[in-house]
């Protein structure tokens, strides 16, 4: 029988447990071993040498981003060239780096190797990195002699001549080294290009606040810069501020005083000695950041970063928004614009333009706003129709309309009696847009949408069909171009490789990957439709002389415009608006359509004028009948007559018969809906597809548009023309 070990008391006897002893054992060997390999560095490291002639060392070479066609866009380099003595620099400012970088800069010997074990113990706990353990010379190491990649060997090399250098100079001229060259984000190149860039002042005239600021960027420069986030940076700020208290460099009365500070940036700030595509640039610098580039990495690695920008069209993209907003009187920095340019066959981003002045303002309208489309949504609904059947040719009711509370209006309240939905959509009538959501039904419509890219919030409400709700110019853009590529989405991106200064590839883009989204019928059927927008519909004036296919949009009191088309191989997006969201003068047919039309010519020009690989599509010419516009008494037969219509003041006009000839052409497959007439097709050759023209109103006069040319001339719009005479009132 096994006998319980007792003590010579008769208590039981304690054992030890086996796993804890071997776990206890473990751990002091490591501690040991870590311990003799501290000691073992600690004295290999005094026997270093120093470096000759440190002083006249400049940092890495610069990283650069070209464009695909070689023009170097931008250059991560100092601000000014200037070098200042410590001396000038203002010892609050010393003290506020030592405070936030490291505090025992006067006293250790270049590194310190507990504050580096216990950093690679959280490191380690914690899986990834969460605390740093460079001290201000090992930081001027990197800059001078290394690389920033994340390995251990760089890191013991970097502690290596730290140590060489703390026995080349001494401690203040190592600071003053630092202070000249450390990275502070926004081209900030040293302590005097920041206080320059940032509050456009000297150093010696910098308050205590705006001292602290500085301090605190070297951390994530990016992430704190007062001009990407003022609020963090203001937070960073306080941080920086409350090791100074505790470091007793200032008393809180001080503290709280600093803390409670606004503040105030500088107007026109300089931002990069070379910049040719900011907001580009900017969109680069984070897609980097995926890819798992710090931004120290990026600003003092040598790297070439070749990117898919199109310099031409960047050119033109900046021109275009620049001469037509002034054009147009929009000069005031609330008036602002946006375009977005991407190959939606591979996603090559050809030109980016997130508002008309970087330097006035740094928030990028391509991916950051939020504003309504207007009737640039409608193509979701008419493709959501067209994924359940019907056809381009189906007849919607051009007739008012009310679900529930909501009665939708079109521009002017012009009715048009039963007109084909290719013809609803090129007039862009609101009536008949809200009655294909009610056919086809709001949850399908707002489903199409997140399964071809648009992840803002949508409510589940009819007001969508006119596109009330807010969205980014770049998912809009992104999802037409689903369109323009037989139904596949691509995901837009902007580097194709990375190369080391050496000229070793580190990094190359991956083979574009496609995702099928619609139908292909579906695709060939919407591409028809949209060029008739271009060709005779609310899009006139961004014709460009070549197959194209896009939509207007306006919203709410004119508050924003936009204009979004696509090419076989090119897809732009322009936005149009207020910055403060106040109330504008402009549709998606002017501006917006100018602009992209001058964006376009440039950025379609190496592609040449061929067409759409889809089938043709059949576009049926219809008899536009006489039509009464609805009186008052009449207006309630139209509605549904679930809910009572309300009175509605609109005057009685005839619009003259007029005989459109009959177009046949057809697209095998098509599905055609029950209450469609049946088609005698008469085609015998394939054929480009053809839109019907539509009576226009100039000068109270009915005119019928000329057929569309191979080579259509520019439509002229004069300011505040009447272009867009068919566009809703409030949501076009």
């Amino acid at each position: 029988m096994y006998k319980i070990p007792r003590n010579k008391n008769g208590g039981r006897k304690n054992t030890p447990n086996p796993i804890f002893s071997i776990i206890t054992k473990l751990v002091v060997i490591g501690i040991s071993m870590l311990l003799a390999g501290m000691i073992v560095l600690k004295v290999y490291l005094m026997t270093l040498p120093p470096i000759k002639k440190l002083e006249n060392l400049t940092p890495n070479m610069v990283t650069q981003i070209y464009s695909d066609d070689g023009v170097v866009i931008k250059t991560f380099t100092a601000f000014s060239t200037s070098k200042t003595s410590l001396k000038d620099i203002p010892k609050p400012l010393i003290q506020a780096l030592i405070a936030t970088e490291d505090k025992h800069f006067y006293s250790h010997p270049g590194y310190d190797l507990f504050g580096l074990s216990r950093s690679m113990v959280a490191n380690v706990l914690a899986g990834h990195v969460v605390q740093g353990a460079s001290t201000i010379t090992q930081q001027l190491s990197r800059m001078l002699f290394l690389s920033n990649e994340k390995t251990l060997t760089r890191k013991i090399k970097e502690i290596k001549i730290a140590a060489q250098i703390e026995k080349t100079i001494d401690k203040d001229k190592i600071l003053e080294l630092y202070l000249n060259n450390v990275y502070l984000g926004s081209g900030a190149y040293g302590v005097e290009a920041a206080a320059k860039i940032y509050f456009n002042k000297e150093l010696n005239q910098l308050t205590l606040p705006e001292m602290a600021l500085i301090a605190g960027l070297p951390q994530a420069p990016s992430v704190y810069s007062p001009f990407n986030d003022k609020d963090l940076a203001i937070k960073r700020r306080n941080q920086v501020l409350g090791r100074m208290y505790k470091m007793k460099y200032i008393d809180k009365a001080t503290y709280n005083n600093a803390k409670n500070s606004d503040v105030k940036l500088s107007e026109i700030p300089s931002l990069y000695a070379l910049n040719k595509a900011p907001y580009f640039c900017d969109y680069v610098m984070k897609e980097l950041q995926k890819l798992g580039f710090s931004e120290e990495d990026i600003t003092t690695g040598g790297y070439k970063i070749i990117t898919t920008l199109d310099y031409k069209t960047q050119v033109k993209t900046n021109e275009a928004i620049i001469r037509n907003m002034n054009a147009w009187g929009l000069k005031s920095d609330k008036n602002q614009a946006a375009a977005f340019v991407f190959s939606p066959k591979d996603g090559r981003i050809l030109a980016y333009a997130g508002g008309k002045d970087y330097t006035k303002s740094q928030y990028d309208r391509v991916t950051q706003s939020l504003r309504p489309c207007g009737s640039a949504f409608k193509p979701f609904i008419y493709a959501a129709g067209l994924e359940k059947g019907y056809g381009p040719n189906d007849r919607l009711d051009d007739l008012p309309f009310k679900v529930g509370n909501w009665i939708p209006r079109n521009y002017g309240n012009k009715y048009r009696g039963s007109i084909p939905i290719y013809t609803a959509l090129m007039i862009s009538s609101n009536v008949c847009a809200a009655r294909m959501m009610d056919i086809v039904g709001v949850r399908n419509v707002i489903q199409l949408s997140r399964v071809m890219g648009i992840t803002t919030p949508m409510p589940y409400d009819y007001t969508i069909a006119l596109g009330s709700h807010s969205v980014k110019l770049y998912e809009m853009t992104r999802a037409y171009g689903i369109f323009a590529n037989g139904g596949y989405k691509v995901e837009p991106y902007a580097i194709e490789r990375i190369e080391t200064s050496l000229g070793k590839v580190i990094y190359e883009a991956p083979q574009t990957k496609s995702v099928k989204v619609l139908d292909y019928d579906t695709v060939s059927q919407m591409t028809a439709m949209l060029k008739t927008v271009i060709q005779f519909g609310t899009g006139t004036a961004a014709r460009i002389g070549k197959p194209a296919a896009g939509k207007t949009g306006t919203t709410d009191d004119y508050k924003d415009a936009c204009f979004i088309g696509y090419t076989p191989d090119v897809v732009c997006g322009v936005w149009v608006g207020n910055d403060d969201n106040s109330r504008g003068s402009l549709t998606g047919g002017t501006v917006p359509a100018l602009i992209w039309k001058d964006i376009m010519l440039t950025a379609t020009a190496p592609y040449g004028n061929h067409d759409f690989d889809y089938p043709p599509v059949t576009l049926d010419a219809f008899k536009a009948e006489s039509v009464k516009l609805i009186a008052p008494d009449d207006a309630k037969k139209t509605f549904d007559k679930r809910e009572e219509a309300p009175k509605i003041s609109v005057p009685q006009v005839e619009m003259p018969k007029v005989d459109v000839p009959k177009i046949n052409i057809t697209l095998p497959g098509l599905k055609r809906s029950n209450n469609t007439p049946e088609i005698q097709p008469q085609v015998t050759q394939k054929v480009q597809p053809v839109t019907a023209p539509v009576p226009v109103k100039q000068n109270n006069t009915i005119v019928l548009p000329s057929p569309v040319n191979s080579q259509p001339q520019a439509a002229k719009v004069e300011q505040k023309a009447d272009t867009n005479y068919m566009e809703t009132t409030g949501n076009e």
